[in-house]
């Protein structure tokens, strides 16, 4: 079977789930891979992806180089800012760029050869693929490799239990009270079954709701990581040697990279969830893969959600196909 040809260009924000998900995908390619970070100036930015006037210029001047000739086989996009840019490679390339966008564009599907969507957004379309959660890089082998990052975790006391704190969106107050909430049920837990809590908190984690971990787990087996002042990210050794995650319901790509692991996935909701985010709460909790924390653990446990390789086989064929048409 032909190779692909050419480089793909991975475009992101800043944003480190838009670039997780996004890198992930392009990793699996088979292509030499190059990250741009682009950031659109407003007017640009207020109005991406639908507002194309301009092209180029709607980078600072210090980007616009990188957003030039020779354009690639392959861009993969993800975030709203970076649809923009997806969407002007197609005519910038003459329709020779197969473009990709992950997330709802907020706009027709269509400017994109395709676009890759969790359910929950409720993108149709017939260059839409959907999923349950997000792109990610866990496998086996992943997990594998963040064991043998922190062989100290092997000797903690289990159950492991591994906190991935996420920070405050439009409809959910992850404060203080939220964290001291969670931390009494979790000491709680802890009273019953003893083990250890290896607690990571996120770029959006708010610093009192770290404090507060911080103050109550000093003297207990584990960690609280918050940033590198902390040592290296210990992210990868905690999903691969937890025995049990509890993920707060803000973020799904939290989520759904907890659920990647195979291990008993839990989550502490104490307020309703926006709609959309309560769509994917649901559906994981339909596919046994969440659980509510505190509710009594499931005998049996569904297989992991590893969603990633199959949909980079899905854009392989379809770029070949585009590739040899062109040919």
């Amino acid at each position: 079977m032909p190779k692909l040809q050419g480089e793909c260009w991975v475009i992101t924000d800043t944003a480190a789930g838009n670039q997780r998900q996004a890198l992930a995908l392009a990793e699996l390619l088979g292509l030499p891979v190059r990250h741009l970070i682009l950031e659109p100036r407003r007017p640009w930015s207020w109005l991406a992806p639908r507002l194309m006037l301009g092209g180029r210029p709607a980078l600072p001047a210090a980007q616009r180089e990188l957003f030039s000739p020779p354009w690639p086989s392959v861009a993969i996009g993800c975030g709203r800012a970076a649809a923009l840019f997806t969407r002007l490679l197609r005519p910038l390339s003459g329709g020779r760029c197969y473009t990709v966008q992950i997330l709802d564009p907020r706009m027709d599907p269509a400017h994109w050869d395709l676009v890759i969507a969790p359910r929950h957004d409720r993108v149709h379309g017939t260059n839409v693929v959907r999923l349950l959660g997000s792109l990610n890089p866990i496998d086996d082998t992943w997990l594998a490799d963040g064991r043998a990052s922190c062989p100290s975790f092997a000797d903690l006391p289990r159950p492991r239990v591994g906190v991935l704190l996420g920070g405050p969106r439009q409809g959910i107050a992850l404060d203080a009270a939220y964290a001291r909430e969670l931390l009494t049920h979790l000491l709680d837990a802890r009273e019953r079954e003893g083990g250890s809590l290896l607690v990571l908190a996120s770029r959006r984690t708010p610093a009192a709701v770290i404090g507060i971990f911080r103050d109550a787990l000093k003297e207990m087996p584990g960690l609280v990581w918050a940033d590198r002042s902390d040592g290296a990210n210990p992210y990868p050794g905690v999903l691969g040697w937890a025995d049990r995650l509890l993920v707060t319901p803000d973020s799904v790509n939290m989520l759904s990279e907890a659920c990647a692991t195979g291990c008993p996935v839990q989550t502490f909701v104490n307020a309703p969830l926006p709609a959309k985010l309560e769509r994917f709460h649901q559906a994981l909790r339909e596919a046994g893969l969440l659980q509510r924390f505190g509710e009594p653990p499931w005998a049996g446990r569904a297989p992991p959600l590893r969603e990633t390789t199959a949909i980079a086989g899905t854009l392989r064929e379809r770029i070949r196909a585009a590739q040899m048409g062109r040919s």
